[in-house]
Order: structure tokens, then sequence, then C-alpha cells
């Protein structure tokens, strides 16, 4: 049922409008008078602020108060410094930054792989050392960072260096003007489990890292995005880190999809390789799948290996790996064996739509 959860009791409050294509926008500056005593409207819209002028000042509480389906949480510029878990109930959840810019707005905690729980139980290990996880579908953030502050630097003795942003698992899934921080492991767009071909869409978004920084074994369709390699002073030799490992599935016929994007870096040139493949313990007839196509690779890519095995029992050549049309320094091809290509033919499915068949994604 849904909740008849009442505003908060000002005055005054800023005015949630439909903006074109029939998504949610926060019309700044503009307000509404009280309104008059007697029967509130049921609503879908909850207002999170830290400082106290909203529904909720934590991600959570409001995800927990939003019960059943189709709810919008609109978040005011702030950060966030809290873990967030969307569970499989709140399907239709939406996030959206009220000031329509995600460096206002961010969701940031500092757990990693090696971290050891409070209970003493263990250690959160890579899925454990997520800032924010999504489990349900139909999940749609707009102009949200998500971040992991966590930084080897400030725990030289640490092993378990993975420090996850963001992990989701739900199915249509949407990442609109969006921005992932990290280091290891930024962004985990991944399934629930091995029969599941999540599909998820990520436009017009910001990701950085350094090792493997955009992994896991979703369908998904990175479009129109920039992807920046970190700088490091702990390695003084290249490679640096890898841009994607994918695992996906064998049965699943698509994977990752990297379409009119950009790959920046800060490192030196050539100290990134573009991918690798995880085949992971869990999964060892994975065939990991990456198609970068029509996208600009900077000098930080090596033009010359820009693939490389995560274990040599799994050798990348061996996978699902292919280019289309890309450009730049990092996208030159010297060795043709190490950069295959997607023919004409091939490339006319290798699209949004051929990717996540049944869905398209609204902002």
């Amino acid at each position: 049922m849904p909740s008849h959860h009442s505003p908060t009791p000002l005055s005054r409050r800023t005015l949630l409008t439909a903006g074109a294509g029939g998504g949610a926008a926060l019309a700044l500056g503009t307000t509404v008078p009280a309104r008059a005593a007697g029967p509130r409207p049921t609503r879908r819209t909850l207002y999170v602020d830290p400082a106290g002028r909203g529904d909720h000042t934590t991600v959570q509480a409001a995800v927990n108060a939003a019960s059943g389906t189709s709810w919008t949480l609109v978040l005011a510029p702030g950060t966030y410094r809290e873990t967030v878990t969307v569970p499989e109930t709140s399907a239709g959840l939406t996030l959206v930054g009220a000031s329509g810019d995600p460096r206002d707005t961010v969701i940031v905690y500092d757990n990693a792989a090696g971290t050891p729980k409070p209970d003493g139980s263990g250690t959160y290990g890579t899925s454990g050392s997520a800032t924010t996880t999504v489990r349900a579908a139909g999940f749609t953030a707009h102009a949200l960072t998500f971040a992991n502050d966590w930084l080897r630097a400030d725990h030289p003795g640490c092993t378990g260096t993975q420090a996850v942003a963001l992990k989701v698992t739900g199915d249509r899934s949407a990442f609109f003007g969006c921005r992932f921080l990290g280091h290891q492991d930024t962004l985990y767009a991944d399934t629930a489990d091995l029969g599941v071909f999540a599909r998820q869409y990520f436009r017009d978004c910001y990701v950085e890292g350094d090792v493997d920084f955009v992994f896991g074994r979703a369908t998904a369709v990175f479009e129109r995005c920039r992807f920046h390699t970190l700088a490091r002073s702990d390695l003084a030799a290249a490679p640096y880190g890898f841009v994607f490992a994918p695992s996906t599935a064998a049965a699943n016929p698509r994977g990752y999809l990297v379409t009119r994007s950009r790959v920046t870096s800060g490192a030196p040139d050539a100290y990134y390789e573009l991918a690798r493949p995880w085949v992971p313990s869990s999964d060892t007839t994975a065939r990991p799948m990456l198609t970068v196509r029509e996208t600009h690779l900077g000098h930080g890519i090596d033009a010359v290996a820009p693939y490389a095995n995560m274990r040599d029992a799994y050798p990348w050549q061996d996978q699902r790996f292919a280019e289309y049309r890309n450009t730049g320094p990092g996208a030159t091809v010297t060795v043709p064996l190490n950069r295959p290509q997607l023919t004409r033919v091939q490339a006319q499915s290798a699209t949004r739509g051929g990717y996540l068949t049944g869905w398209r994604p609204r902002a």
C-alpha cells in the first residue's frame, strides 16, 4: 500500500515539476504557498535533505520509507556519508539530484574489500564494500554522484583494495548524467545470478578509477560517457590498470557495449590497457564480452597492446572483445591481431536497441 506521509510543515518549499519527456526536475527558486487545511492527497515523492528540511535526512531512511513501487526520492545538494541498499521490493525507484548537477549531490562511504566488519565476522569483500547497492528492477538515477573514497595510501597493510562506489544488479536500471568515483572496482555492473541477463543503461555519465573500474556480467550499454583513468604514485611502471573487466556469462549473447564515448587519462601515455577478461571462480565457463565503438581513446590507452589476460588460463583472444571505428591515439591499429574489429554487418546489431532488447530507457 502507498504511504500517506504528509509533507514537512514548512510554509514554503521547493516545487517538483515535470521536466521534458516526463522526467522529474526541480525548478530552482520556485516556491508554493502552504497548503490549506484539509485532507492531503497520497503522493509518491519524498524529499531528502541532510539539513533536516525534507522528509528524511538520509537516503537509506527515505528508501526504507518508500514502501512499494514507483517512488521518487529528490535529494537536496549535500554529501550523504552513508551506505545505501535498494532492495528488490523497491521496484521502479527513482533518485534525483535536486540541482541537476551531479557534483552537488554525493553519496559516499569508504569501505574496502579488506575492511573488517564492525561485528568481527570478517571483512566486507568486494560486493560488500559498495557504497550503494541496487537490487531493484526499474531503478533510475539522475544527476547524482556515487563514490567510494577509500584510499590505498591510508591503508598500506590492506590487501583487499577493491572499493566499489556502486553495485547494480537490477534489470532495467538506468543512470543519466551521473558520476561514479573510486579507484579499484568503481562501478560493478552485474546481475543477481548467472541465469539472469540484467539490462542496464548509462548515458552522459562520468566514471573514474584505476584497476578494472568498470566490471561485472550485466548486459550494459554506456552511451556518451567518459571514462577517466587515474594517476598512481604507488606504481613505477605500466600498466597502471584496466578500464573494463567484463565477466559475461557464456549463455548471454550481449555483454558491455561502449558507444560514442571518450576514454581520457591523468596518467602517462600508454600506461593503461582498455580491458581484460574476468572469468571468476564462480563461473569458469564465462566468455567476457566487450564492444567499444565510435569512441575516442586518448593517449592513456596502450595502442599496441590494449588488452591483457587476468589469468593466463583464459586468454583475452578467446573472449568476445571487438572494436569499431574508434578514434584517437589509443585507437591506432599498429598490430592488427591485437585489435579485433567488427565488420560493418556485425556492427549493425551492436547498438543500444540490439543490446537492450524489449526495453527502451527513458530519461
